[in-house]
């Protein structure tokens, strides 16, 4: 078996980024976009990926890993019987294109080193041509794609694979920098590994103490800001899902999707975490990539959009991938780009008035795409729809997607009484109540004493936890505290929360049975039992979710408690806006989305 998911770190600079290993390989690079087909690293964990390896030739006895203060700077040090080597990894703060700077150090003893390199582009499928370049240097060329090594050292062909073999003393460093440029062009000019490393990390640094954050679990807060910081794509301020794809969501399942997207559904949450590390510019940034992405018809709006507002993310299986640890099919792209899911319309509007409350920028023209998109809500709210899990199967009237139809209009509606935009607002606050109304009567289950995944079901489904969080009803209303016992007492796998019981529902999402713990739901508990007032309970699980990071803070999509692991795609956007989230919902601050979010917990009683 190869190396965990947990086992790897994320560097990166703001425009790519790569997977590093504890072993000292580099896994998995995305160039030039997050998006791109131009990877040396096919996939983690399979017999075809390329990897770029620094490790000792003999045995290493202990591995020590850590980024340097609060950087993206990754230090791994690597003990063996013959002394200790520290490998520093980053990506450069970007100039035109992307680079990869690792610098092998000697801390104790001597050790003999071996740099293995294997390019492979277009997942695979691609062995380039290897040749020497300008002195020092080695150039790769495949199709569109080139990469350069640039290394002191004399390297050597082994079954296509760049290797050497090198010692490094205590207190001797050797560099290397690898660049990506487009294979037409000639290779940029290059960079001094050396001072790339303490230039990039004074960058991260001097960000991260930008960081207002003053609320209890600092370190986990500031890694995860840190965290969605790279995966930021920053030419357009859209913060992509994960920068990986295919890391199932169980071992050897076939909940297998591409994450290098971003989503509708983290706007609101991801403006709320952004802006309780006081990081307004990225949260503007996030606001206009939202308004770019969306424009258009309303019918047209997408639940997912490549990094630069990208509608046509065609879905294809690669079949000369194994997968991750035989996990097939390998995807990229993603289906779910057409399916019709009405809560996004909710997050939507939640997250343009939530800006507009906090005092971002407001554009007058997005105000009329709003207004366009609750003309067509309107007429539209009562269809069935795929729903907040993406489903591949039929289309059902999810109590969830009915829920953020419901805070769309509300929100619009207090776009209009609290900023004095103009818009149909008696409209609106008719059709909302309409929608509130439909939920409690045909959401909830009397006969199962909560609401449930579906109008007619008695399943359970863990977005049923953010009804109080985006006020559709208080947390004090009893269907609220039944629906969150029930979902305590039946939706939970050693102490985490499921999304729902796939083996239960082979009819809802059209998918084999099987995924671990989804670990943003998990978060979500923990708010709705502090709102409840279970602030003990609450503090408890997120405390246990916490342990779950890896010993450099990074959470994937989520846990398999069943083989103490973590899955899906990774590092998770999603699950670190949560853990930011729900850190300042326990610390109570007055900003929190606990506190902030929908004015006041929706109706008491209401239906």
């Amino acid at each position: 078996m190869g190396l965990r998911i947990e086992d790897y770190a994320v560097i990166g600079d703001t425009q790519t980024a790569a997977l590093v290993g504890t072993n000292g390989s580099i896994d998995w690079l995305c160039v030039p976009r997050f998006d791109s087909g131009a990877c040396f690293a096919a996939l983690l964990g399979t017999p075809r990926h390329g990897r770029w390896l620094l490790a000792p030739e003999k045995p290493v006895r202990k591995t020590r890993r850590r980024y340097r203060g609060d950087s993206l700077v990754l230090e791994t040090e690597l003990h063996t019987d013959d002394g200790v080597v520290r490998v520093v990894d980053c990506m450069p703060v970007r100039t035109r294109w992307p680079d990869l700077v690792r610098v092998v150090e000697g801390v104790e003893g001597k050790v003999r080193m071996r740099m293995e390199l294997v390019i492979r582009f277009d997942y695979g499928s691609i062995v380039p041509w290897v040749r020497k370049g300008r002195p020092n240097a080695l150039l790769a060329i495949g199709g569109p794609d080139a990469l350069e090594l640039l290394s002191p050292l004399p390297t050597r062909g082994e079954g296509m694979t760049t290797v050497a073999s090198f010692d490094v003393a205590a207190g001797e460093r050797v560099p290397f920098l690898l660049t990506w440029h487009p294979s037409h062009e000639d290779p940029p000019a290059p960079t001094d590994p050396v001072r790339a490393l303490l230039d990039t990390e004074r960058t991260w640094q001097r960000w991260s103490d930008r960081c207002t954050y003053r609320g209890p679990w600092r370190e986990a807060v500031v890694r995860s800001l840190l965290t969605l910081k790279a995966l930021t794509y920053e030419p357009t301020g859209g913060i992509v899902a994960a920068v990986t794809t295919s890391l199932p969501e169980q071992l050897g399942g076939v909940r297998n999707w591409d994450y290098r997207y971003c989503w509708v559904r983290d706007a609101t949450l991801c403006l709320y975490a952004l802006l309780q590390g006081g990081y307004s510019e990225e949260a503007q940034a996030w606001r206009d990539w939202l308004l770019r992405s969306v424009a258009g018809s309303p019918a047209d709006l997408r639940t997912l959009y490549g990094v630069r507002g990208e509608r046509r993310l065609t879905e294809l299986e690669l079949p000369w991938l194994p997968g991750y640890e035989g996990s097939r099919p390998v995807r990229v792209g993603n289906d779910a780009v057409n399916q019709l899911q009405l809560d996004v319309y909710g997050e939507l509007m939640d997250a343009l008035y939530t800006a507009h409350r906090v005092g971002l920028r407001n554009d007058e023209n997005a105000w009329r795409v709003q207004c366009k998109l609750m003309e067509w809500l309107e007429h539209n709210w009562s269809q069935p729809d795929e729903g907040i899990w993406e489903v591949r199967g039929p289309r059902r009237q999810f109590t969830h997607s009915k829920v953020m139809c419901w805070v769309a209009l509300d929100r619009a509606v207090k776009m209009v009484e609290q900023f004095g935009l103009r818009g149909p607002a008696e409209r609106w606050r008719a059709v909302r109540d309409r929608i509130h109304a439909d939920v409690c009567q045909r959401g909830w289950n009397e006969a199962r004493g909560s609401f449930t995944q579906y109008y007619g079901s008695d399943a359970l489904d863990a977005s049923l936890l953010l009804i109080p969080q985006v006020g559709f009803l208080p947390a004090s209303d009893l269907r609220v505290v039944k629906t969150v016992d029930a979902i305590q007492r039946e939706l939970m796998d050693d102490g985490f929360v499921l999304r729902y019981r796939t083996h239960a529902s082979s009819g809802v999402d059209g998918l084999p049975p099987g995924e671990g713990a989804f670990l943003p739901c998990s978060f979500w508990l923990a708010d709705a039992l502090a709102m409840l007032g279970r602030q003990d309970e609450a503090g408890a699980l997120f405390e246990r979710l916490l342990a779950l990071r890896n010993d450099v803070g990074l959470l994937s999509e989520e846990y398999d408690p069943r083989v103490g692991r973590l899955v899906g795609n990774f590092p998770q956007a999603f699950s670190h806006i949560a853990l930011v989230d729900t850190a300042s919902n326990l610390a109570r601050l007055p900003s929190a989305p606990g506190e902030h979010r929908g004015d006041g917990r929706g109706r008491a009683g209401s239906g």
